[in-house]
């Protein structure tokens, strides 16, 4: 984690995102007033079960919604004070991989076959930079070195299939942070990688932070990564944010049915027996197409009260607004 103090001003700031998706059922609301915030040198994670609205997120921010079918309807992403929603593509491009990079879930989906490892991380450095050939190829070089792959000055040559699944991520690191971005999306940076590459790639992802203070957003499933890697977590559930605060308060002390739930389903943390069930949450995630009013949770939730069907509850903010919640047994006389 981070030493970063809760007096420093935000870099990142997302607030009343919005997107929809138009669908041969109807219009999809994908994400639905998403807002928050991350210092230079913090690492938030955003967590939810899949179809939550993570990737999405990490999409809107980066300006990678595919309209049509999709847009984005409402909201902010500023960036040091720029709103990148305002931007025009020729000016976001300049924001895109520069300022702001990417870690995409697939490295082999993600890296062109038809090109060199060099010549891919190069590409940005030159575009943004403005490096000459040879120049951005010693750039490759040094970022390949500094995400651990042996032999660079010869493996910058060579292409994404003659790597590792473990050295293509690293890859994708390099990509990233080639231009040194003030904030870094890490969308499941270590999916189908195994145990110990896994602790690899988050050991390198929180050198780097440190090293040049960008700003992390972690988006992951998997709560050991937040608990070992973040500052602060927000939890997402069918689009919405639910709660949101530092890892202990959340993690010790979770205050959504919701957050509740995926703690109690997560491997280890509890002892369990020989034919011991797996914990799960009861239920499936709703139907974007048909949310309703009220929670989104409420078909799956254990303590729901007859208001959760009818009425989405207000946001309360708890210890100075550090943390909030969306969730009636939170709003003072909403229980009832």
């Amino acid at each position: 984690m981070s030493t970063v103090t809760e007096a420093a001003p935000a870099l990142l700031e997302v607030s009343q995102l919005g997107v929809e998706f138009q669908t041969r059922g109807g219009v999809a609301r994908v994400l639905d007033d998403v807002a928050f915030s991350v210092r230079r040198g913090e690492t938030l994670g955003l967590v939810g079960e899949s179809g939550c609205g993570k990737s999405m997120t990490a999409l809107a921010m980066m300006r990678l919604i595919p309209t049509p079918p999709g847009r984005i309807t409402s909201g902010r992403v500023t960036l040091d004070g720029r709103d990148l929603l305002t931007l025009s593509e020729p000016e976001m491009r300049q924001y895109r991989g520069n300022r702001i990079s990417m870690i995409f879930q697939e490295p082999m989906t993600s890296l062109n076959p038809a090109y060199t490892v060099g010549d891919q991380i190069s590409e940005a450095v030159r575009l943004h930079q403005g490096l000459d050939r040879k120049a951005a190829l010693m750039r490759a070089t040094e970022m390949l070195e500094a995400v651990g792959i042996p032999a660079a000055k010869s493996r910058v040559h060579e292409y994404p299939h003659q790597f590792s699944g473990g050295m293509r991520q690293r890859v994708m690191i390099a990509m990233a942070l080639a231009c040194k971005p003030d904030v870094l999306i890490a969308d499941e940076p270590t999916t189908a990688l195994d145990v110990t590459v896994q602790a690899q790639i988050f050991d390198l992802i929180a050198e780097l932070r440190e090293r040049t203070g960008t700003a992390v957003l972690l988006i992951t499933h998997d709560m050991g990564a937040i608990a070992e890697m973040a500052d602060r977590v927000a939890v997402m559930y069918a689009g919405r944010i639910v709660e949101e605060g530092s890892v202990a308060e959340v993690l010790q002390a979770p205050m959504h049915p919701y957050t509740q739930g995926l703690i109690a389903c997560a491997p280890g943390r509890r002892t369990a027996g020989f034919g011991e069930p797996l914990l799960e949450i009861p239920g499936t995630v709703p139907s974007l197409l048909e949310r309703g009013s009220g929670c989104a949770f409420a078909d799956r939730c254990t303590q729901v009260q007859p208001r959760c069907h009818q009425q989405l509850p207000p946001e309360t903010r708890l210890d100075g607004g550090r943390r909030r919640v969306l969730c009636w047994l939170h709003v003072p006389g909403g229980s009832a």
